[in-house]
């Protein structure tokens, strides 16, 4: 839900400061620059939670610290390359695919209510996945129609 907020947040005053600056609204940056911050946001939970966010990675998985690591540091140039006009095409595609892919660590830590902080077995179990689903998609087409669509 934090990310959430984080997105909403961060694109509302990015509305607000280009309407101030450059006298007109510029939705696809906003929505880029939202994104951007919430990807830094994300990407600190993977650095100090790295515990509990292995715990989420499905078991078939080798390595799952340095995959968690590994995500957050895309996490972050992922956050970097959609400020860069040049890239952010190319960056949207690898950022939707990235969520695809991250997909079954939340459905399973959903399924086996991990605490992405503590990895304990008291997270938000099944219905957190009534939240999650959708806010995949929403940050999908946030990405979509902010990077990529012309």
């Amino acid at each position: 839900m934090k990310p959430l907020f984080v997105l909403m947040g961060s694109f509302l005053v990015t509305l607000l400061l280009l309407k101030v600056s450059k006298g007109k609204i510029d939705y696809p940056l906003a929505g880029r620059i939202a994104m951007s911050v919430m990807l830094a946001f994300t990407a600190m939970g993977h650095f100090v939670f790295t515990g509990g966010m292995a715990a989420m990675v499905p078991n078939f998985f080798p390595a799952k610290t340095g995959i968690v690591y590994l995500t957050g540091a895309l996490e972050i140039l992922f956050a970097i390359g959609l400020l860069i006009p040049g890239y952010k095409t190319i960056v949207g595609w690898g950022l939707i695919l990235f969520f695809l892919l991250v997909l079954p660590a939340n459905i399973k830590a959903a399924m086996e209510h991990v605490n992405y902080q503590t990895g304990g077995a008291d997270g938000d179990g099944p219905g957190y996945l009534w939240f999650r689903i959708p806010f995949q998609a929403l940050l999908i087409a946030w990405v979509f129609f902010s990077a990529i669509k012309k």
